[in-house]
């Protein structure tokens, strides 16, 4: 008798779904919490000074050419990603939302500001990296969800 599991033609998708639903091992959900603050912290560290105007800030976005508006701007979309980050179920969005911060961020510094940034020693710099690679190791552990999402927006 032939096995009609195997042979179906949507097998694979179906088994992709299942994958897809399965939960974080206790290692991974911890690794995912260990990034999602992390990124947080950095994010949150860096809203005081945007919103408070602080010399840096102003200089930065000075230099870039969308001072006030684009610090306000930058300084909501961290808090958002901060706030989506810490969520469960709204991670995929945190980390993409911060990994398109970052990849702005990180083009800012290659193009117009340079990694050293007011004698900083390019810790902004680094810091943006931290949670560009963070916001990817996320985005890669969460994939489950997106494929989750990604289904029900092609239904």
């Amino acid at each position: 008798m032939i096995d009609q599991t195997t042979t179906h033609p949507h097998v694979a998708e179906v088994n992709r779904v299942v994958e897809a639903r399965r939960p974080l091992s206790k290692n991974l959900r911890i690794v995912s919490w260990v990034l999602r603050i992390g990124a947080c912290v950095i994010l949150a560290q860096t809203l005081f000074f945007k919103f408070a105007a602080a010399e840096e800030s102003v200089y930065i976005f000075q230099t870039l050419g969308v001072e006030p508006w684009g610090r306000i701007l930058a300084g909501s979309a961290e808090l958002i990603a901060c706030v989506l980050l810490l969520v469960p179920g709204t991670t995929v969005f945190g980390a993409a939302l911060s990994l398109a911060i970052m990849i702005g961020a990180i083009g800012s510094h290659l193009t117009k500001l340079g990694i050293v940034v007011k004698d900083d020693g390019g810790l902004l710099f680094a810091l943006a990296i931290v949670v560009f690679t963070s916001s990817i190791a996320l985005l890669i552990i969460h994939r489950g969800d997106i494929q989750r999402l990604l289904g029900r927006i092609l239904r």
